[in-house]
Formats: C-alpha cells, sequence, structure tokens
C-alpha cells in the first residue's frame, strides 16, 4: 500500500479535539468555534449567523458539528446560510472535524462551526 502525506498548503487543519475544546494551528480554543481555512477563533453558536453570513461568496458549505451526538440545527439558522448561499451539513462534532480536514486537504471552500465534545 502506498501512503501520501496529506498537504493544507497554508491552511490550517483541525489537529485535535477533546471535552470542551479544539485544537488548530497549535493553538486550543475553548467552547464553540468557527474554523475556515483562514482562521479560527470563537462562534456565538446559532445565534450568531453573523458571522458564517460574513464568509458568503468564500465558502460554498459549512459543516455544523453538534457536539458528541446528532442533533437538528434550529431551521432559521440553515434557512438564513441557505438563502446566502452556502450549504449547510449538520453532523457530530467529531465527524465534523474529520470531513472538514479531508476535504480541506482537497482544497474545497468549507468552514466549520462546531459545538463541543462533552467538556467541564
Amino acid at each position: 500500500m502506498r501512503l501520501t502525506e496529506i498537504s493544507y498548503g497554508t491552511a490550517q487543519p483541525i489537529e485535535g479535539y477533546g471535552p470542551g475544546f479544539f485544537r488548530v494551528g497549535g493553538h486550543v480554543l475553548r467552547g464553540a468555534c468557527l474554523i475556515t481555512p483562514w482562521d479560527a477563533g470563537p462562534w456565538g453558536g446559532f445565534a450568531d449567523t453573523e458571522t458564517p453570513l460574513a464568509m458568503a461568496g468564500r465558502i460554498d458549505v459549512l459543516f455544523v458539528g453538534m457536539g458528541g451526538d446528532i442533533a437538528h440545527a434550529p431551521k432559521d439558522f440553515v434557512a438564513t446560510l441557505d438563502a446566502a448561499g452556502i450549504g449547510v451539513e449538520v453532523m457530530s462534532s467529531p465527524a465534523a472535524c474529520r470531513t472538514y480536514n479531508v476535504l480541506l486537504s482537497e482544497g474545497r471552500r468549507i468552514a466549520a462551526a462546531l459545538l463541543p465534545v462533552g467538556g467541564p
């Protein structure tokens, strides 16, 4: 079997996650986070549609990690982003992290809005 090293270019993948945190670019982010190929920082949760909407035209899909389990995102949140041309894919946060990294390595126009898995 031939293994190929994954290249993310200048983008930073999600390096890890744990109870209440995500690690991106060597930095630990606590709580809900919004991660893009060009930045990573806190996210205000589903009440914060402004931050993802500011990415309209720069991303095609926003992966929404719902924490440790799959749940439905609020319909108005999804509808607002959909109207701006941003597709929303809802899954657990671990699955969103993995999917984000795979598509990031392919150079896709993506971002991830993540709720933490468990935590103190």
